[in-house]
């Protein structure tokens, strides 16, 4: 959608004339050659996390969305999963690596969830058998991501199928206890093995089951679909689930917990029977230890919703999830697998729907802090297409059954900076600034990466401030050849655009409130 103009200077003077003039650079992307460039230094041998995926989820409006004409609705998979460029080499798309799949409860059958766009079909009938052409919409995204290059599918539940639930809803009576009876647990974890079966035989790995949603949440309203689980029923479920993988021979792994908030992580906070899961979970002491079930994956997940400000609980709350997972008795990742800008609490409130560069800087600055200081693996968006006025979609669509206008946004290209650039199995390498400081959330945030399968490496570049800044890119003890600058600003066509290449030894202007993603081969 956006690109941006680049110039070069021949010296530094010019551009401090330029800025003195008060011209924003936001209206021209420029390589600066200059003395005084800030200069920011790669060092690939200080390794930090593997990179897994970036990814995103089909709930809810996918299920009409992927029946609108194909015209539409190719555009929307494209936006989200393709890899491809135009003649100019601008992306096509943000390419996820990994798409959340949500095994709908079945809510949609009945008529006591207020808004039927926060519903969702069932696989499972009334007389226990199933019918595979439901969520036709979801299951058309599924195979268009699959189509377009994306290998990693999670199958993420929000609450049992209602055939199976205490009170036959989606949604908990109680807000205390899991919707679903110890009776119900085999055929819980049966119907979820017959899931992935039945997307094996369609060509479709579901390599991931998440069969947990924010756990701590009451989920007794009855606007989406939800249940509470305590950390002895995330057990006692995960157990059952692990022996009919293994008894199946499933490709899945099961993925523990989706917390509600990363605090419920390292503490109990409000939930004492729901909280403090790494320890309950992967401490070896523990009562509830599922580190050593060979189905269970190595990672425990959380959502970054009311963590993300003020700045400093931002960095804190994040630090101790870090601090926390070293305690585990096995080698541990943390993903951050749900968040959009929620509530007015944020910097950014969540009410109204914003397309601009306001929500993507902030979402971005979030990003940032989860992969450095909380050293994520993986980071999953929610709802990819919204139809609310609401900063929740990364493309907008009509609340249209049938067909309708679609509208892509700066966050969706501002997650493409990452997701799009560095690929899974990249591995986050240390960066350092003659400034001393490269995770500035009012200014400057650069993070770098490689890709372990093409030797390319990513440094991704965010100027939260309203000042313009000149950085030259460094490769310790290796010369950098050239860099191959894509930006997303806020011009109309300034979403991931390539720039020319520069030499490696050029100074580049970040402009403000802008983020710049340089890609360069390691040496």
């Amino acid at each position: 959608m956006k690109n941006v103009l680049q110039m070069r200077f021949k010296n530094l003077f010019l551009l401090l004339a330029i800025v003195a003039g008060g011209c924003s650079k936001s209206e021209s992307d420029q390589s600066v050659v200059g003395a005084e460039a800030t200069v920011i230094t790669i060092d690939v041998s200080d390794r930090k996390q593997t990179i897994r995926n970036f990814g995103s989820s089909d709930a809810w409006a996918c299920n009409f969305l992927g029946t609108w004409p194909d015209e539409k609705r190719n555009q929307m998979a494209d936006w989200l999963f393709s890899n491809a460029v135009d003649a100019e080499g601008k992306p096509l798309g943000i390419g996820l690596s990994l798409w959340r799949f949500n095994i709908g409860g079945g809510s949609a059958a009945q008529d006591n969830i207020g808004d039927e766009w926060r519903r969702a079909e069932g696989f499972l009938q009334s007389d226990k058998s199933y019918d595979w052409s439901k969520q036709a919409g979801q299951q058309w995204f599924l195979k268009s991501a699959k189509q377009r290059g994306v290998n990693l599918f999670v199958g993420f539940t929000n609450s049992p199928p209602v055939q199976l639930t205490k009170n036959g809803k989606a949604f908990s009576s109680d807000g205390e206890h899991a919707n679903i009876g110890k009776e119900n647990y085999v055929p819980y974890v049966k119907f979820l093995s017959n899931v992935v079966k039945h997307f094996e035989k369609e060509g479709i790995v579901l390599n991931y089951l998440s069969p947990f949603n924010e756990p701590q949440w009451d989920w007794t309203g009855s606007n989406q679909e939800g249940t509470p689980y305590t950390n002895q029923e995330v057990y006692d479920i995960t157990t059952k689930l692990d022996s009919v993988i293994t008894a199946d021979h499933l490709p899945s792994k099961i993925q523990i917990a989706e917390a509600a908030a990363m605090n419920y992580l390292y503490e109990n906070g409000d939930k004492p029977t729901r909280g403090n899961q790494i320890e309950d979970f992967f401490l070896q002491s523990s009562s509830r230890y599922l580190g050593g079930l060979p189905s269970v994956d190595k990672m425990i997940s959380a959502h970054s919703y009311f963590t993300s400000a003020p700045v400093d609980v931002m960095i804190k709350v994040r630090e101790t999830v870090q601090q926390k997972m070293k305690t585990a008795s096995v080698p541990l990742e943390f993903w951050q697998t749900e968040y959009c800008i929620l509530g007015d609490k944020e910097e950014v409130p969540g009410p109204g729907k914003d397309t601009g560069m306001v929500p993507a800087l902030y979402v971005a600055r979030l990003i940032h802090h989860d992969l450095t200081v909380a050293n994520a693996s993986a980071w999953h968006w929610w709802t990819s297409i919204s139809v609310y006025d609401y900063k929740d979609g990364l493309i907008y669509a009509d609340k249209n059954k049938a067909n309708g206008n679609i509208e892509d946004t700066k966050l969706l290209w501002a997650f493409g900076n990452y997701s799009r650039f560095v690929r899974p199995g990249a591995v986050r390498v240390g960066v350092s600034s003659s400034t001393g400081d490269v995770s500035n959330p009012k200014g400057l945030m650069v993070s770098s990466y490689i890709n372990e399968a093409d030797k390319t490496v990513v440094t991704v570049i965010i100027n939260y401030a309203d000042l313009d800044t000149s950085i030259k890119l460094a490769l310790k003890g290796k010369q950098i050849a050239s860099l191959q600058p894509y930006i997303t600003a806020g011009k109309a066509d300034e979403d991931l655009k390539p720039l020319a290449k520069v030499s490696g030894d050029e100074a580049i202007i970040i402009p403000r409130k802008s983020i710049v993603t340089l890609v360069s081969e390691l040496p």
